[in-house]
């Protein structure tokens, strides 16, 4: 699957492979940090698209006010009305998903830093000793704690 993300460190084939399963320290940040990036990006387009239906909006009701002092007949002029409704909606819809990919990616941030605190000295402990480590989920399955 190909995206417009840009590269984010942890994400590549040989950490995640690196990892096994992708339950390692490394991989579960880089799903984190892409989350937060396709969150931003998903905001981005957003605001542009709620731009673009405020501004044919606009330009729909001007319209329907021109066939108005042109005397079209009236029930043309109500669709164009209808459609400048439509678009306002779609705009307000589009804040709407501007304010969750907000909380996406503050979320996503804010659990990247707990992780980050959490697990990193562990991390770099463990990759520092020289000690081949279990794979992630070892411990788990065999009910002891690490």
């Amino acid at each position: 699957m190909s995206d417009n993300l840009p590269a984010i460190p942890g994400m590549n084939n040989t950490v995640a492979s690196s990892v096994g399963s992708g339950l390692g320290f490394l991989a579960l940040a880089g799903r984190i940090a892409k989350l937060a990036a396709s969150a931003l990006f998903l905001k981005e387009g957003m605001h542009l698209l709620r731009s673009h239906m405020e501004a044919n909006s606009t330009a729909a009701l001007r319209l329907s006010e021109m066939c108005g002092q042109a005397e079209v007949e009236p029930r043309f002029t109500s669709m164009i009305e209808d459609v400048s409704t439509a678009l306002t909606g779609v705009a307000e819809a589009s804040g709407d998903m501007v304010n969750a990919a907000d909380s996406v990616d503050t979320d996503a941030r804010g659990f990247n830093n707990a992780h980050e605190s959490e697990y990193r000295p562990g991390y770099e402990a463990s990759n520092g000793s020289g000690v081949q480590q279990a794979k992630p989920g070892f411990y788990r399955r065999t009910g002891r704690r690490s």
